[in-house]
């Protein structure tokens, strides 16, 4: 009789691979600087086709009409609709570079944008593995490793229009294990129906600044952006952003394709104990079975995900004329379902910046329920100047 860790006759354990770091691994990883990865397994959509985006759109719970709705947006600068500036995780998401057996979470994004990706761009993404650091000692997860994924999306004509660095920590699966029980936290979290009337009102109550510009010379240091709330998070929330396209690594698939390419790498896969259907490394998303064999408590949301979020409060605020540059978020703790996430910022600066575009610097958060920032980070939104404004009057 085999037991939960012992490998079956398809090579897929009932757990998800507990690699250890060895001296062997990290050579091995050494050697793989600077490779470009292969992103076929991983391309979601070529096209920002009009369904593409408002699926997109609606995965990230965007409904902002500069992304949906042909009429609205013809009518504002950009001449039709474009796509969020998050519409390039629905192109490509990431790929992971193959750490052999161990465990990962998005650790940290940075990003910069060069130009808005309009109707009908081709998007094209090249991805390099950049290296990494460590390992180091953790508490959160004894030995780990921060590695760094560099994705480059340019459009049909060669142009640049986004980088997205992504940095994952890496970890061995027993070590986090076994420090599990020290993160317990409620869940689900027991909201009262008073909490949760409150919560959708304030939902319903989002607006896009939209067509009202925000001008550069009326922004204060020290002002806080509109905040958009998140949750509580359900399960389709995340189903919902896969079929938005905006994940997986690589693909969710099923029934044949999913077996043949699980036994080509059985390390991408495990054995569900309770349905005895396999399931992929991404399913710590929505199988809390996953989660927990990951060091986590439930089923957690994407890192990128969570990148949208943070985007569509930034959008909301800037409006229609204005111009997200670049931003940086960090995951500190996972966003379990059932919980609220509350998006938000501060104006910490005010300047004119390389480029010559007037920007605010803007300090960003991401409070849960338990008063916990999840995702603290940073932004630069360019803002037209009222005096141009007159002038081009």
């Amino acid at each position: 009789m085999t037991t939960a860790h012992e490998e079956q006759t398809d090579g897929i354990t009932r757990e998800l691979a507990l690699g250890k770091f060895t001296d062997e691994l990290l050579e091995e990883m050494r050697a793989l600087i600077g490779t470009q990865l292969r992103t076929e397994a991983c391309v979601n959509n070529e096209y920002a086709t009009r369904l593409a985006i408002l699926r997109f759109a609606e995965g990230i719970g965007d409904d902002n009409p500069l992304w949906t709705d042909a009429d609205y947006a013809a009518r504002t600068s950009h001449g039709g609709i474009i796509a969020p500036p998050s519409f390039i995780f629905a192109c490509l998401g990431s790929v992971q570079v193959g750490w052999r057996g161990l465990g990962g979470f998005h650790a940290e994004t940075t990003m910069t944008f060069n130009r808005p990706i309009r109707l009908d761009d081709k998007i094209a993404a090249t991805v390099v593995f950049d290296g990494f650091d460590g390992p180091t000692e953790s508490n959160f997860g004894g030995r780990r490793i921060k590695d760094y994924l560099r994705q480059e999306y340019r459009n049909q004509n060669g142009e640049l229009v986004a980088t997205f660095i992504c940095s994952r920590m890496r970890f061995e699966r027993s070590e986090m294990q076994k420090r599990r029980e020290s993160r317990k936290i409620e869940l689900p979290h027991p909201w009262t129906d008073n909490e949760l009337a409150v919560i959708e009102e304030n939902v319903l109550a989002e607006r896009p600044r939209g067509a009202v510009p925000r001008y550069w010379d009326d922004v204060a240091v020290g002002e806080e952006i509109d905040v958009i709330t998140k949750g509580p998070i359900g399960l389709t929330d995340f189903i919902a952003y896969i079929a938005a396209g905006a994940a997986p690594i690589p693909r969710v698939s099923a029934h044949g394709v999913a077996l043949r390419r699980y036994h080509r790498h059985p390390k991408w896969a495990f054995r569900d104990p309770n349905t005895h259907a396999l399931e992929p490394v991404y399913s710590v998303h929505y199988n809390d079975y996953a989660a927990r064999l990951q060091g986590a408590q439930i089923a957690y949301d994407v890192g990128i995900q969570r990148t949208c979020w943070q985007i569509h409060s930034l959008t909301n605020w800037m409006g229609d004329d204005g111009a997200l540059k670049a931003l940086h978020g960090q995951y500190r703790s996972h966003v379990y379902l059932s919980d609220v996430v509350r998006l938000g910022g501060r104006v910490a600066a005010k300047e004119v910046d390389a480029d010559g575009d007037h920007v605010v610097r803007v300090e960003t958060w991401a409070i849960n329920q338990r008063d916990k920032n999840v995702m603290p980070g940073s932004a630069v939104v360019a803002l037209p100047r009222r005096l141009e404004a007159r002038a081009e009057r």
